[in-house]
């Protein structure tokens, strides 16, 4: 089975940058091993005005029949020995056999990564796709409908069953070219879920890993797509319950705005989806955000949690784990945050005891608010870069010295480590709605002044790889009451 991928020059760069993008030579052909063959790369041609690079999957037919014996496929049917199961269109048809070469051998580029030339990577491109044989089940009007809406320009012709005898009519192929400027990371992330449902047979038993791996290669543009439905419960083999499951959390997706995903959590929920044979799966910002928030929490004893502008609930989520938290309360500005943490939770489907330890309120930290008093510790993770710096005083006073946990935490972005994500223009802050992202140095100030106005004393932790030069990714503060504050509002 065969795909090309082809660039032109642009006032952005050379057509051969797409080498650097690809992270394959162009004066090399490649050879990548896989679980059902080899895998070329190469380029038919390499120029600085049109560069095209080449993946080609030879498919071992007899490999492809022993990993479906040991994954229990071909019982129930005709015999492992049937003459289908070595004859068939599997090593010439684009599948979800080429779906997963392209994720094996363009791993960084789906991630969006090149440290030589981040730019690019992270701007739209001149591209042109061909697949010389598509299976479509649906024929040429489904493979419009597919990718349209993305920003192609769909090509799709239909393959005569026998050039001989035009009569017999078209098979179920079509040859596709694809043109566009997209951003590489997309069109590669567009072909690896659409190709498998297309075919609409994967050659792999379909677990429920399927479904975040369908949503984490889907952020973006799933969630609002015309054929969501179709796309799912084909890219799920029609599994009922993983199809259900995937479309009620791109519901949620869809509720949420696009602006509320972090530029680290995408690329590191791709990151995620890296064969282990390719590189370590690197754990996502996100993860690493709250497993330190509940270190922090651990740390200080703290069993009445606040988790001030709580989102979407994951930090909400993992708090009701651990029966150490006793109550846990969640306030938000946004109604719609807070539905969609509400349905997240299952809070319709929870049982009375649990139930019982999580409330959720709206809210906004611009006030003081009396529900806000009497907690061991309140989180504000993520939340102060998201408020205009002159507003930043009354959250201050609302928390540190209107409700006055004993324990707060704080998390934000570090700006310096900004330059290290390749996928973030230079200049741009990670997500469209921060008012400011602050310097290790211009964090330590903020907090030490808080501190010091509120009685309390503050210490730093990294969160994430702590560069040497630029930092970690996210800087993190925990403030506690000092011990003469505390005796002081006791005796009060």
């Amino acid at each position: 089975m065969f795909l090309t991928i082809s660039t032109t020059a642009s006032a952005a760069g050379a057509a051969t940058d797409l080498g650097f993008l690809l992270h394959k030579h162009p004066d090399r052909s490649q050879v990548f091993s896989t679980s059902y063959g080899a895998a070329h790369v190469f380029y038919p041609e390499a120029s600085a005005e049109r560069t095209t690079a080449a993946l080609l999957l030879e498919v071992d037919p007899p490999a492809l029949v022993r990993r479906g014996r040991t994954q229990g496929r071909g019982r129930g049917g005709a015999p492992d020995a049937a003459l289908a199961a070595y004859v068939n269109d599997r090593p010439y048809a684009a599948s979800s056999l080429l779906a997963v070469a392209l994720r094996t051998v363009f791993s960084s580029a789906l991630r969006g990564e090149c440290r030589t030339l981040p730019e690019r990577a992270a701007a739209p491109l001149p591209l042109r796709i061909e697949v010389p044989a598509l299976p479509a089940r649906g024929g040429a009007p489904l493979v419009e409908r597919l990718f349209a809406p993305l920003g192609w320009q769909v090509a799709a012709e239909p393959v005569a069953l026998d050039g001989h005898f035009p009569q017999w009519g078209a098979s179920r192929y079509v040859s596709l070219v694809l043109e566009g400027e997209l951003r590489l990371s997309e069109a590669l992330r567009h072909l690896y879920v659409l190709l498998p449902v297309l075919d609409d047979a994967k050659h792999y038993w379909v677990s429920p890993d399927e479904v975040d791996k369908l949503l984490r290669f889907g952020a973006g543009w799933l969630p609002a797509h015309p054929e969501q439905k179709l796309i799912t419960s084909r890219y799920l083999s029609r599994r009922w319950s993983l199809t259900r499951d995937a479309l009620e959390r791109l519901e949620l997706a869809r509720l949420a705005d696009a602006d509320d995903i972090e530029v680290e959590d995408i690329d590191n929920a791709v990151a995620a989806e890296v064969p282990e044979e390719a590189e370590e799966r690197p754990t996502p910002l996100a993860v690493l955000r709250r497993t330190a928030i509940l270190a922090a929490l651990r740390d200080h004893g703290a069993a009445r949690v606040l988790d001030l502008g709580c989102g979407q609930g994951q930090l909400v989520a993992e708090l009701l784990k651990e029966p150490r938290f006793t109550e846990i309360a969640g306030m938000d500005v946004s109604v719609r945050a807070l539905d969609i943490a509400a349905r997240r939770l299952r809070l319709d489907r929870m049982g009375e005891r649990q139930a019982g330890r999580i409330s959720l309120f709206q809210g906004s930290l611009a006030y003081t608010d009396a529900r806000l008093k009497g907690y061991d510790a309140a989180v504000l993770s993520e939340v102060i870069e998201h408020l205009d710096l002159s507003r930043l005083p009354s959250l201050e006073y609302a928390v540190f010295g209107a409700a006055r946990p004993g324990t707060v935490v704080v998390t934000t972005p570090n700006a310096e480590y900004n330059v290290r994500w390749e996928t973030l223009p230079a200049g741009h802050v990670r997500h469209a709605d921060h008012r400011f992202e602050w310097t290790r140095a211009e964090f330590a100030a903020w907090a030490g002044a808080v501190a010091g106005r509120y009685g309390y004393q503050v210490a730093y932790t990294p969160v994430g790889p702590d560069d040497p030069e630029v930092g970690p990714p996210t800087q993190l503060a925990v403030f506690t009451l000092t011990a003469q504050k505390k005796k002081e509002e006791a005796a009060a």
